[in-house]
């Protein structure tokens, strides 16, 4: 009401361009074929919308149209917010061309979900399209309207086209990825700015790369054996391989809320912080056992997959799709969203399993680095300290702790105030 009251000026509605909503008028032409601008004709309301180029108006025939004593239409469009104040309508096809009717999907789609705009056109686009819903239909265009800021330059200024700091998106998705621009833009929360970063994009293009090798490694192990109506959850009896899934679908239950409460930035960096956990610890620790043909591991880093790659195809839209179509039928984006119920176990895992096992394996890596061997050297003895709760989870991933540390030798344990890893015994390189 403060909008409407406020306004004490004359508004401009006409645009000279193609595109948007003819004004429905036409103008009597004099004997000299001049238009009479005083005296519009107009149209019946019940015959609008019309576009006055290619329809008469009541009372002339087309052949009168631009000669003497005929009729001209006005060659002009509705001013912007004019025309997008219906955007919704427009797009959901509420009138047809001759304006007899509407299209089927107009009913099943309208008020839509949600409309995304920036801040800066809250009091025209917004506020435009909402009298208009109102004025038309008695009711809000949509249910909810996703607010996000501006694009900032490397310097924190707005991009704009007067200003000369504008980037074509083309030339961007070109030389980094749609996905990585996508991902780029899934790190600027709704209501607040985000700058132009190329970092952040080459970033996302990583995450892309790595999801593409990760899943071809872990497909590349073959299917688990299982029994005929027997599913994937039902062979997974390794301790590890319940902790990961365990963990993952506290992911997907926090995602899940992060999407519901309109922050998919959380969404995304619980997802990519669990994924890069997958890669680099969970993989590593299982893939001896999935080689040795383990149905347990087999169908963990198969559910693993299948879950992660519908989390994250929002973000990496092209990358998931095309995992996707390796080992499933249809696209991705049809598929359904996962839920925590899927990854249930008869047998619930424990997270702090693959958090400790991996903690492990990590400092018997720095161990290694440390002191300048290779990741495949041997460890022929090796002390791990920590609480009693904590060496019970290191015991029960032992087998796979051994494995991707190449421990072959004694593995000694003793309670301490924190996990930590001792005495690690490398065995030589043969010369």
């Amino acid at each position: 009401s403060n909008w409407v009251a406020g306004l004490n000026g004359d508004w401009l509605v006409s645009r000279q361009r193609f595109f948007g909503v003819p004004i429905p008028v036409w103008y009597p032409l004099d004997s000299e074929g001049e238009p009479d601008y005083d005296h519009p004709i107009l149209p019946a309301e019940a015959d609008l919308p019309v576009d006055p180029a290619a329809n008469p108006p009541a009372g002339y025939a087309e052949e009168q149209r631009g000669i003497p004593g005929g009729f001209v239409g006005d060659p002009d469009v509705l001013d912007t917010w004019a025309t997008s104040s219906l955007s919704p309508q427009i797009a959901a096809g509420w009138r047809t061309a001759d304006g007899t009717g509407s299209d089927p999907i107009f009913e099943k789609v309208f008020p839509m979900d949600l409309r995304p705009q920036a801040h800066d056109i809250i009091r025209t686009w917004l506020f435009a399209t909402v009298v208009r819903s109102f004025w038309e239909h008695g009711t809000a265009p949509w249910t909810n309207a996703a607010i996000s800021g501006f694009i900032l330059d490397p310097e924190r200024k707005k991009m704009s086209k007067s200003k000369g700091n504008v980037v074509t998106p083309e030339d961007v998705v070109k030389e980094h990825s749609a996905d990585a621009v996508r991902y780029w833009a899934a790190s600027g929360r709704l209501g607040t700015d985000a700058a132009y970063d190329i970092g952040q994009m080459k970033v996302g293009r990583r995450l892309a790369i790595k999801l593409l090798n990760a899943s071809k490694f872990a497909l590349g192990f073959g299917e688990p054996d299982l029994a005929p109506r027997q599913g994937l959850a039902s062979v997974v009896t390794e301790p590890l391989d319940r902790a990961m899934l365990a963990t993952l679908g506290k992911v997907v239950a926090d995602a899940t809320v992060g999407f519901e409460n309109w922050d998919y930035t959380r969404s995304l960096d619980t997802t990519e912080t669990f994924f890069w956990t997958f890669c680099d610890d969970y993989i590593e620790l299982v893939k001896d056992r999935a080689h040795a043909g383990d149905p347990s591991a087999r169908a963990a880093l198969r559910l693993a997959l299948s879950v992660l790659l519908r989390l994250l195809a929002p973000f990496l839209p092209y990358a998931t799709e095309e995992v996707w179509s390796w080992w499933q039928e249809g696209s991705v984006h049809r598929a359904t969203w996962p839920k925590a119920e899927e990854l249930a176990l008869g047998q619930p895992g424990d997270p702090a399993v693959l958090t400790t096992v991996g903690a492990a394996l990590g400092a018997v890596r720095k161990a290694k680095s440390e002191a300048k061997v290779g990741m495949r050297t041997e460890v022929s003895q090796i002390l791990i300290a920590g609480p009693a709760a904590t060496l019970d989870k290191l015991r029960a991933g032992e087998g796979d702790l051994r494995a991707a540390g190449r421990i072959t030798g004694e593995v000694t344990y003793a309670e301490g105030e924190e996990l930590a890893i001792r005495d690690v015994m490398l065995v030589a390189p043969t010369p």
